[in-house]
């Protein structure tokens, strides 16, 4: 097929009176090509109709659509159902060219120019990654100068408006200044209400804002290619950062994270479709329009209040903080309303203008209680379990009573009074030698189960102490001059003494 170039070549060569032959040879195409272009004597290039491999099926496509809700994987296999054999790239490419699953033709996406010191952009994306051999979601944050590309990001567990204020106030400095305008996405952690051009930020975030010298400009609702510039970055992190890296931490990863925004700001990148563009030569030409950086700039911290409870603890997100039991007034600590201040590294616990005590901050909502080793005194002491009355009597009566009777306590805990209790009634009602040598034997197996104890006690009692049942001897008849004897459990024969009393017949135990 001739383009419209050639064509034209054809028909000015044939007015200047060349032959086919030639005109074909300058042109390096065939001779019948030339005289169709002459016999058409049109620039325009025909179009080639061919029957399509899915033509026939535009309807059952289009129903097939709806039904498998623009899926075109699952309008393969109803097709393939239906015995028609197609490839994806073949259908994808017919519902494109017939406008199928698509309400209209996506617009390009435009280019925005930013002069140098003009624009910055800020936005968080969340990430899986694996910290401590644990998989968790963390929300990376990022900002970034439009004009030169450099970049800073840092990753929290979770991103609210303290944790906005803390990265700018930590990113801004790392960038050397403010562009003129930050661009956000209509999110309440700087909103206060309105969205797009009619956003107004939130009272903090102003007053972040007049610090550093910048406005925060939210972009219309839908409009994610305005900011593209910290979107990218984004895919970048996720792609080239976490692969082959291992955390110990989150604050590990911060570290890796921030010599990776070094590495990456000092390195060549391709920006705008050039290539081996460093970002740090292109913040020479901007560093000195943005915005100055304060002469002080402070601590970023959430004001909390809190009473101090029975333990002497505060309570700040499901975790416990110690505090003196003396205030520096010298007044008592439970029971007063103090100020927490909680930063990202800190929680600073304050009586006014005195500092009462300085924790390192713990994760949210791990339950933890922390104490500083100034603050451990005599109430988080556990004082020594004084033994009971029955325990002493046990102790005093054998050492392996008072052995068990030890066990018996570090088992059940406190004084252990139920069972210390029926181990002394044992002793007090069972014989002492038999219940010692149950006792030798259960210490023995570590056996601390009384009832087991006692019916050991009660085998040993039984056949030391009471008198088993006997069979009868056979009646015989005594001799007339012979008294009648009694046998004893050793086969000894013996008369009954005049004044004792005949034992019962059969025997018994007591």
């Amino acid at each position: 097929m001739l383009d419209a170039e050639t064509r034209t070549a054809i028909l000015r060569l044939h007015r200047e009176g060349h032959g086919l032959r030639r005109i074909a040879r300058a042109l390096g195409v065939s001779r019948n090509a030339v005289r169709r272009v002459l016999q058409t004597k049109s620039l325009e290039v025909p179009k080639l109709e061919r029957p399509g491999q899915l033509d026939e099926h535009l309807e059952l496509i289009r129903e097939l659509v709806v039904v498998c809700e623009g899926n075109l994987v699952r309008v393969g296999e109803k097709l393939a159902d239906e015995g028609i054999a197609t490839g994806y790239s073949t259908l994808t490419r017919f519902c494109r060219r017939h406008g199928i699953g698509r309400s209209k033709p996506k617009p390009p996406a435009g280019r925005y120019v930013f002069e140098p010191g003009e624009e910055m952009q800020h936005d968080t994306s969340p990430h899986d990654v694996t910290i401590g051999g644990k998989r968790m979601r963390v929300q990376c944050a990022s900002l970034v100068l439009c004009y030169s590309r450099r970049l800073f990001a840092r990753a929290y567990r979770r991103f609210r408006r303290f944790e906005c204020r803390a990265f700018l106030t930590e990113a801004i400095p790392y960038l050397g200044g403010a562009a003129s305008r930050c661009i956000v996405d209509n999110t309440s952690v700087v909103r206060a209400h309105g969205t797009g051009s009619d956003m107004v930020p939130a009272a903090e975030m102003l007053a972040l804002s007049k610090r550093f010298e910048f406005d925060f400009v939210a972009h219309a609702i839908g409009d994610a290619n305005r900011s593209a510039r910290v979107e990218g970055p984004f895919y970048f992190i996720e792609r080239n950062f976490y692969p082959g890296r291992t955390f110990t931490s989150l604050d590990d990863l911060n570290a890796q994270l921030r010599a990776w925004c070094d590495k990456v700001n000092a390195g060549p990148r391709k920006i705008d479709g050039q290539r081996d563009v460093v970002p740090m030569e292109l913040y020479a030409a901007e560093q000195h329009l943005l915005s100055p950086l304060p002469l002080h700039i402070p601590t970023v911290y959430e004001l909390h209040g809190r009473r101090v409870d029975a333990e002497g603890y505060v309570n700040l997100h499901t975790n416990r903080y110690s505090v003196p039991s003396r205030l520096p007034n010298g007044e008592t600590a439970v029971g007063r309303s103090l100020e927490v201040r909680e930063t990202l590294d800190a929680i600073i616990v304050l009586d006014g203008h005195d500092e009462v005590a300085r924790h390192a901050r713990v994760e949210s909502g791990l339950g933890k209680r922390i104490t500083l080793e100034a603050h451990r005194d005599g109430r988080w002491r556990k004082r020594p379990v004084e033994p009971s009355r029955e325990e002493r009597l046990l102790v005093a009566a054998a050492p392996e009573l008072g052995e068990l009777a030890a066990r018996l306590r570090k088992r059940h805990g406190g004084q252990g009074l139920r069972p210390i209790r029926r181990l002394h009634r044992m002793y007090l009602e069972y014989p002492t030698t038999c219940l010692l040598d149950a006792v030798r034997t259960a210490l023995h197996y570590g056996l601390l189960d009384l009832g087991r104890l006692e019916a050991m006690t009660l085998e040993r009692i039984r056949g030391d102490f009471f008198r088993l049942p006997v069979e009868p001897p056979l009646a015989t008849t005594p001799a007339p001059d012979e008294p009648h004897e009694e046998e004893h459990d050793d086969g000894r024969r013996a008369a009954p003494a005049a004044d004792e009393p005949e034992a019962p017949p059969g025997g018994g135990d007591l």
